[in-house]
């Protein structure tokens, strides 16, 4: 079975990662790097395993476009959101043999070296992945 892992950030944590004043204490170069080498180690471990299928990072979310529908016509609006705290920050495709094994490795990511205020509201999520339309519970 696939499972998705998804970690959440906010616009305020990859600023504190550039360096730019957030209102909190930002990230030293040795909290990004320790956070980089857990993430590489992390992933080999996974990649060893055969349990990794895909995992990336993604950008900061005022690179972000959000696409709606408002009486048939598409808007978009540019990122980042005032009204979103949380956004996907990256995520994992893991094929495991359980929804127990999927939880184990997300809980992995409580490890990861991160300043004291980042850590403290990180999270992940697990959810299986729908190989049909016949696996999707509604």
């Amino acid at each position: 079975m696939k499972y998705m892992i998804l970690t959440y950030g906010s616009q305020q944590d990859y600023d504190g990662m550039a360096g730019k004043a957030t209102g909190e204490p930002a990230w030293s170069g040795e909290d990004f790097a320790a956070m980089g080498a857990f993430m590489e180690s992390l992933n080999k471990e996974l990649e060893e395993s055969g349990e990794l299928v895909e995992t990336r990072a993604l950008v900061a979310p005022v690179h972000t476009r959000r696409l709606e529908s408002r009486d048939g016509v598409s808007v978009v609006t540019d990122g980042p959101y005032a009204e979103t705290q949380e956004v996907l920050a990256g995520y994992w495709v893991v094929e495991c043999e359980s929804f127990d094994r999927a939880t184990e490795i997300a809980a992995r990511l409580g490890d990861c070296p991160a300043p004291a205020h980042v850590a403290a509201r990180a999270y992940a999520d697990v959810r299986p992945i729908a190989e049909s339309q016949a696996e999707l519970e509604i």
